[in-house]
C-alpha cells in the first residue's frame, strides 16, 4: 500500500459521487476494501458503487448472506459484494468459495480484516470511513494498480 489520501464526504450526495468515481475506475480483479465502525457508511458506499455501475434495483446488505453477486450486464462488470462481519476465522473464506466468485469480477469487501485482508493485492483500494459530524471522511490507501486511477 502506498501513501494515504483523504476525501471529505459531507453528505449522501458526496458519498454517491465518490462511489461513482470509484465505479468509473473499477476493473475486473480489483478489490475495494471498506473498513470503519458500525454505521460508518460501508454499505452505503458499496451501494453507490454498484448503482454507478448500472444496477437499478435495491442492493441488500450482505451481512447475513455474506456474499451477493451482480452480473454484467446490466452492470459494466461483474461485482461480488461481501460482508465479512460475521466471519470468525479468515479461513472461513475458503469454505465460502470466495475465489470462485471473484473470477473476472471486482470485489467490494466490507470488514476485510475478518477475511484476512486484501491490502497486499496490487488491485486493492482500501477505504476506511470515519465519521465527521453528519458526514464522513474517506481515508484511502491503494495498491500499485490504483496508482494512476485514484478516485
Amino acid at each position: 500500500m502506498s501513501e494515504t489520501h483523504r476525501r471529505e464526504l459531507p453528505d449522501l450526495a458526496a458519498m454517491d459521487a465518490f462511489g461513482g468515481a470509484i465505479a468509473e475506475k473499477l476493473r475486473a480483479g480489483d478489490v475495494v476494501a471498506l473498513e470503519g465502525g458500525l454505521g460508518a457508511g460501508k454499505t452505503t458506499l458499496a451501494r453507490a458503487i454498484i448503482a454507478a455501475l448500472g444496477y437499478r434495483h435495491e442492493v441488500p446488505s450482505p451481512t447475513f448472506t455474506i456474499i451477493e453477486t451482480y452480473d454484467a450486464p446490466p452492470l459494466r462488470l461483474p461485482i461480488v459484494h461481501a460482508d465479512f462481519y460475521r466471519l470468525e476465522n479468515p479461513h472461513d473464506v475458503e469454505e465460502i468459495g470466495l475465489d470462485d466468485y471473484r473470477e473476472d469480477a471486482a470485489l467490494i469487501a466490507e470488514w476485510p480484516a475478518n477475511a484476512g485482508g486484501f491490502g497486499t493485492e496490487a488491485g486493492c483500494l482500501s477505504i476506511t470511513l470515519e465519521t465527521k459530524g453528519k458526514g464522513r471522511i474517506a481515508v484511502m490507501k491503494h495498491g500499485r494498480d490504483w496508482l494512476e486511477r485514484m478516485p
